[in-house]
């Protein structure tokens, strides 16, 4: 890796998918862009790049020699930061997308304390359960509660979570309780439409990991909708213990089958690879940590 300036050109072919747009953001002439990639290619004996008319994409080569780069461009920029980063000060839009539940709960009072810190901080809060594409949409930071996809995103552990079998007394008077994970299809059950696996409930229990179809009349892409549905006797909720931990300890909503549900989904923040990462993002992850490492998360009360 003799030349910087040649890793980063090929780094950014390949974010951007395009020459052109690599040239652009660097700031140099399509050609240049194109010279030094060639050079790197000529240095190394080896085809990083599949060149269309319409696309440009990385070979199987290219691909894991892309990953390596964005180690040795993220070490270099960490090194320049270094000098500087005392003197930093937050500042600028930070754009955060999260579920809606996390967001209405336990953010919007971290998202407060933050802004309160660091006045030059402006916010743009996106809340929806779906999963957004960080990089294409534009956001510095995603909170993500769920099993997380391979990317070239770093995620940071925030603090851990399950999600938990919960129904009314007046459910569980009415239809029982299930004596197994199984029998969850006899049972009406209130359907998360984001769910990845669909209408396909997964287990983890004493006999190991388990696969249950579930049906149920009401379907819903927020979880306090269905947790507000399982409270009034409507079905059985598969839901993670930060929304419905209110109702649990009100006695509104109880437990089954918790010895089948003993698999963790973490809480992460997300956030475009450490090359990008600024003194507003840094910060704000940081808060988040600080805060999700105390005793108002409700996995830390429960344990």
């Amino acid at each position: 890796m003799q030349d910087l300036a040649a890793v980063e050109a090929f780094v950014r072919v390949v974010d951007r998918g395009s020459f052109s747009a690599a040239a652009r953001d660097l700031g140099v002439a399509k050609s240049t862009v194109s010279k030094r990639i060639a050079a790197l290619e000529e240095r190394l004996g080896a085809r990083l790049l599949y060149r269309t008319t319409r696309s440009v994409r990385p070979t199987e080569v290219g691909a894991a020699y892309y990953e390596r780069c964005l180690a040795v461009l993220a070490a270099a920029e960490e090194a320049e930061r270094a000098v500087t980063r005392m003197q930093q000060v937050p500042r600028g839009r930070l754009r955060v997308s999260a579920p809606m539940s996390f967001g209405q709960r336990y953010l919007a009072p971290v998202l407060a304390e933050f802004m309160r810190d660091f006045p030059e901080v402006e916010v743009d809060l996106d809340l929806s359960d779906r999963m957004v594409d960080v990089i294409a949409e534009g956001f510095d930071v995603a909170i993500r509660v769920a099993a997380l996809p391979d990317s070239s995103l770093i995620a940071r552990r925030l603090a851990g979570s399950r999600r938990l079998v919960v129904g009314a007394p007046s459910y569980f008077r009415a239809r029982g309780r299930p004596a197994s994970p199984a029998a969850l299809a006899d049972h009406d059950c209130l359907l998360y439409a984001y769910q990845a696996s669909g209408d396909t409930w997964h287990f983890d229990g004493p006999g190991g990991a388990q696969a249950v179809r579930v049906q149920g009349r009401l379907r819903a892409n927020n979880g306090d909708v269905l947790a507000v549905a399982a409270c009034a006797g409507l079905g059985l909720a598969l839901l993670p213990d930060f929304i419905v931990e209110p109702e649990l300890r009100a006695g509104r909503l109880e437990p089954t089958l918790p010895e089948h549900c003993r698999a963790e989904t973490a809480l992460h923040a997300v956030y475009p690879h450490a090359r990008h990462l600024v003194p507003k993002v840094r910060a704000f992850v940081d808060r988040l940590a600080v805060r999700f490492a105390g005793d108002e998360w409700p996995a830390r009360r429960r344990d």
